[in-house]
């Protein structure tokens, strides 16, 4: 069978492996060394020289391994494996969410430079913007779901820093309020000011199944891969997703930070991607359950929620064009504040109060003083992270005994 011919979920079990290679593994091993022996000098000084983008790599000729800290078939098996859900010619993996939102940034942004950032963001996203950037030269500007074109456009040129733009950045789903984003109208953003502002979309929350960003003019998908593409709350790590330039400059920036995967924790991410498909959908139809019963409960104010999206919404043209599912996440306003959310979080057995989403386990948390306590408040109660808030990341348990737990711990709050 052509490989081109089959959906990403087989392509999980064999692209980029050959058992011939691993005395006949029918899975791919664990490399853990950290150099790798040359055949020849001359092959040495071959990998080398495009490794360190000397040369070009000539007709079929391929990049050899060198050493684990530059590339590990671990790593190389499975960000082709990750590249095939994003569309994306290809994929660079991190040892961290932060780590490849940090080499992300380190990369395409220099000192003088603008970047442009829609709000909420994740926390340590938001502080590594805030607090970081401004320290090494880096202008920033931060914009709101629904200024996304026109007034956001005129934003930049009032500021008189758009010949500086260089960056948007944006996450949408945002996280913890699920606000969307138009991507394609921020490409449009971009491209009026240049065509060589890179624009970077944070997709953790819908992985890489739910939404495809680089379809809708993004040139970077970013990724937490701790959450649905780990899929297990056992390993930490990030990823994006791209063109094979900006991939490439994002591999150099790599080699020389140190940030990436051990090969372990990318043969545990190989092990996580053949299920990656039908974990998410598991969790999505569970999130449905969960909704319809939070939104008729007498002790929830509002729901935070893409299947919750009606016609009427003005973010609902967006939702149908950008995603395939509702997703797995939802947050929800608790009647009363900190207290009575507290008190439900405390009450909970089953559901784990921890921090992190996209597991096989269902997880809430409290942003407000957790996730995104470093955002200040005035900004918080702009972005409707309040006292009353509660995020919840919705697993793969059976939906009856996610929501008995919900309604029990409900019931313990008093209004």
């Amino acid at each position: 069978m052509n490989y081109q011919d089959m959906h990403p979920e087989s392509l999980m079990m064999s692209l980029g492996y050959k058992p011939a290679l691993s005395e006949g593994s029918v899975k791919c091993p664990i490399f853990q060394t950290s150099t790798f022996v040359f055949d020849k000098a001359e092959y040495g000084k071959a990998f080398f020289e495009m490794a360190y983008g000397l040369r070009e790599a000539e007709t079929d000729e391929e990049m050899g391994l060198i050493y684990s800290r530059l590339n590990n078939p671990n790593l190389q098996i499975l960000e082709e494996r990750l590249a095939v859900w994003d569309g994306a010619e290809a994929a660079a993996t991190f040892i961290s969410g932060m780590a490849a939102i940090s080499t992300v940034f380190l990369e395409c942004l220099k000192p003088g430079d603008l970047l442009v950032y829609s709000t909420p963001l994740y926390g340590g996203t938001d502080h590594f913007i805030t607090e970081y950037l401004p320290s090494i030269g880096v202008e920033i500007m931060s914009f709101k779901p629904g200024q996304e074109f026109s007034e956001l456009t005129k934003m930049i040129s009032s500021s008189g820093l758009g010949s500086k733009l260089k960056m948007i950045y944006i996450e949408t789903p945002a996280n913890p309020t699920n606000a969307l984003i138009d991507i394609e109208a921020c490409r449009k953003v971009a491209d009026a000011f240049s065509e060589d502002v890179v624009l970077a979309v944070d997709n953790t929350y819908m992985g890489p199944l739910w939404q495809h960003p680089l379809k809708h003019g993004a040139d970077l998908s970013v990724y937490s891969a701790t959450k649905y593409i780990g899929g297990h709350s056992d390993l930490i790590a990030g990823a994006v997703c791209g063109s094979n330039d900006l991939i490439n400059r994002l591999k150099a920036q790599r080699t020389f930070l140190g940030n990436m995967l051990s090969p372990f924790t990318a043969w545990l991410m190989l092990r996580s991607l053949e299920t990656l498909k039908i974990r998410m959908e598991q969790a999505a139809r569970n999130a449905e359950q969960v909704y319809r019963f939070l939104a008729n409960h007498e002790k929830v104010a509002k729901v935070y929620y893409l299947g919750n999206i009606t016609e009427t919404d003005p973010s609902y043209a967006i939702y149908k064009k950008q995603y395939t599912s509702p997703g797995a996440m939802i947050s929800f306003d608790i009647k009363g504040g900190e207290k009575e959310a507290f008190t439900f979080l405390n009450n909970l057995k089953m559901v784990k109060l921890a921090v992190s989403l996209g597991g096989t386990e269902s997880l809430a948390e409290h942003p407000k003083s957790m996730t995104h306590s470093s955002i200040p408040a005035d900004l918080a109660k702009e972005m409707q992270i309040t006292d009353s808030l509660v995020r919840i990341s919705i697993g793969i348990e059976h939906y009856d005994d996610i929501i008995r737990d919900i309604s029990q711990a409900l019931d313990a709050v008093d209004l």
